[in-house]
């Protein structure tokens, strides 16, 4: 009981509202026991210490009142937002009084005259608990930052709203793309000032009387709306008007859909399916919105036997490392001077399954650890088993996912396997994207002045296909240069790609680290890339990628000449 009247070891406050003495006596007399009261002979009495003090707990409110009458009180606290929150007991004899008191706001009424004390205190008691009950279920179902509703409270609300539900509903997910980078470069206030925007712009537009919205995680937004044709144009607007008042004038929103029709499926499921069709579009340049298909749904369960699968294909050895060639070409003739290692997967059900079908899912979800650190063992014990059969060392480059980066054991994870097979850390070279340094520059610098100091020779791929290229090298102390395999597929039919290969050769020859040059397939851009400097290539015109024991054959006849 104690609890429900008092609030750090201060009493609960309430207004007695009535302009004949007698009753506000009597009624003092009652409360105050438990409550501490403070009194208004009149409506206009009443309003005044409303407007200067917003701590009550309950206002107990008579109705025939001279200057302003109980109605009126009502009316003026159901206009004002910081004083609806205030429960109001009305306090009357006339049953029509007390239906229209309820119809306007008042929650309880109290028949007068005042004959059972424990009744009165009863009733203000239970109005002043639920009341609270309220307040503490309402600041938790708002989102703080855009005003939608928290995940918890929407899928429990739409629960319950699905039932009754007649009109053609969606399902959309939408997504505010590389918002990290917002936050990044222009800091977190920012972020949540476009957060805000983007739960105003989704209530006004999609939400308004016929829908509800949530904020699930940092940048997603769940929508559940009556059913569109077309949601291009609205997500454009939103997208138009965000970039108004934003200072990142590319921002970009994507947005994925559901036809919320399928009664046997759980409104969890039909938001993640939208979701899935957000994620289809993720770099998509030009497309804003795209809806959940059978062909989504086929390729959808696909990915998911292969995140159920990976762990098997792992144990059971189902992953195979091949190893593509690396010549180095300044000199008499093309010498195998080391080696790429690519990751294939043979599933023992489904077949040969592509790189870029499981790579990017894994990339995504965080399991390319796993198959990092298989490829990782795997190269180092090639690179082991070749120093003994053939007295030569071929190092061999692997990948280091972005989600590598930010393992905090990457470098001791790498030191174990170099030790584990007596190798030089120069004999395993990490291979890092460009596209890593945009993620979180911090950090990968971190990462990569940590494994230099080890002795590790750190390898930039792909470099030249991102904006921050030339920004990245002033940052980043690397040791090779790996040039994005399109420059090279371009150079001999587009004058542009040749000065960049150019420029990027020179560059490199500037730093001192040499360059390799990816998809390297005939003989005219051998001979380019040769004229430019370039130190190093790999490609189809030398080898393609090849499984373990023809790569051995590959070396044995190499080191045979």
């Amino acid at each position: 009981m104690k609890k429900l009247m008092e609030t750090g070891g201060m009493k609960r406050r309430v207004l007695i509202v009535d302009d004949e003495q007698i009753n506000r006596e009597l009624l003092g007399a009652i409360v105050s026991q438990s409550y501490e009261t403070v009194y208004a002979s009149n409506g206009e009495e009443a309003m005044n210490a409303l407007s200067g003090d917003t701590s009550f707990s309950l206002i107990l409110l008579d109705l025939l009142m001279p200057v302003m009458n109980g109605f009126e009180v009502i009316e003026r606290c159901q206009a004002d937002d910081r004083l609806r929150r205030v429960p109001i007991i009305v306090m009357t004899s006339e049953k029509s009084a007390e239906a229209r008191s309820i119809r306007m706001g008042a929650v309880d009424f109290i028949t007068k005259p005042y004959d059972v004390p424990e009744v009165i205190l009863a009733r203000c008691e239970r109005i002043i608990e639920m009341s609270e009950d309220k307040s503490i279920i309402s600041s938790t179902e708002r989102d703080k930052v855009s005003g939608l509703y928290t995940r918890g409270y929407f899928f429990a609300y739409l629960q319950r709203l699905a039932e009754h539900i007649e009109a053609p509903m969606d399902a959309l997910a939408l997504d505010i793309d590389r918002f990290h980078l917002i936050n990044e470069l222009f800091g977190r206030q920012e972020g949540d000032s476009i957060l805000k925007r983007t739960g105003e712009l989704i209530s006004e537009l999609l939400c308004e009387s016929d829908g509800i919205a949530c904020r699930v995680e940092s940048d997603v937004f769940f929508i559940f709306c009556k059913r569109r044709d077309d949601y291009e144009p609205v997500v454009a607007e939103i997208q138009a008007r965000l970039r108004e008042g934003s200072r990142s004038r590319n921002l970009r929103l994507r947005a994925g859909i559901y036809n919320f029709s399928d009664i046997d499926t759980s409104a969890e499921a039909c938001f993640s399916r939208a979701k899935a069709a957000c994620d289809r579009i993720r770099g998509r340049f030009g497309a804003l919105t795209e809806r959940y298909s059978r062909e989504l749904h086929e390729r959808t369960v696909f990915h998911e036997r292969l995140i159920g699968d990976i762990h098997d294909a792992v144990k059971n050895r189902d992953l195979t490392v091949y190893y593509q060639p690396k010549y180095k070409i300044l000199g008499d003739r093309p010498v195998l001077t080391s080696a790429e290692a690519l990751v294939r997967w043979n599933h023992p059900e489904l077949g040969f399954i592509s790189p870029g079908d499981f790579i990017p899912l894994f990339e995504h979800n965080g399991l390319i650890r796993e198959v990092d650190r298989f490829v990782w063992r795997e190269a180092a014990a090639h690179i082991r088993r070749c120093r003994d059969r053939y007295g030569v060392t071929i190092p061999v480059s692997v990948n280091v996912s972005r989600v590598d980066i930010f393992d905090p054991e990457l470098e001791d994870k790498l030191a174990e396997i170099i030790d584990d097979f007596s190798l030089s850390p120069a004999d395993l070279m990490p291979e890092i994207t460009e596209s890593a340094y945009s993620d979180n520059a911090d950090r990968l610098i971190e990462v990569v002045n940590r494994l230099r100091d080890k002795g590790f020779k750190i390898e930039m791929d792909d470099f030249g296909s991102g904006y921050s290229s030339l920004n990245m090298l002033t940052s980043i102390p690397i040791d090779v240069l790996k040039l994005d395999m399109q420059f090279i597929r371009n150079m001999l039919i587009d004058e542009k790609s040749m000065r960049l290969v150019e420029l990027v050769i020179d560059i490199a020859r500037y730093l001192e680290v040499p360059v390799v040059a990816e998809g390297v397939e005939e003989e005219a851009q051998l001979n380019a890339l040769r004229d430019m400097g370039c130190d190093i290539v790999q490609g189809y015109y030398f080898s393609p990628p090849l499984p373990a024991d023809r790569f051995d054959e590959l070396l044995e006849k190499e080191y045979q000449k």
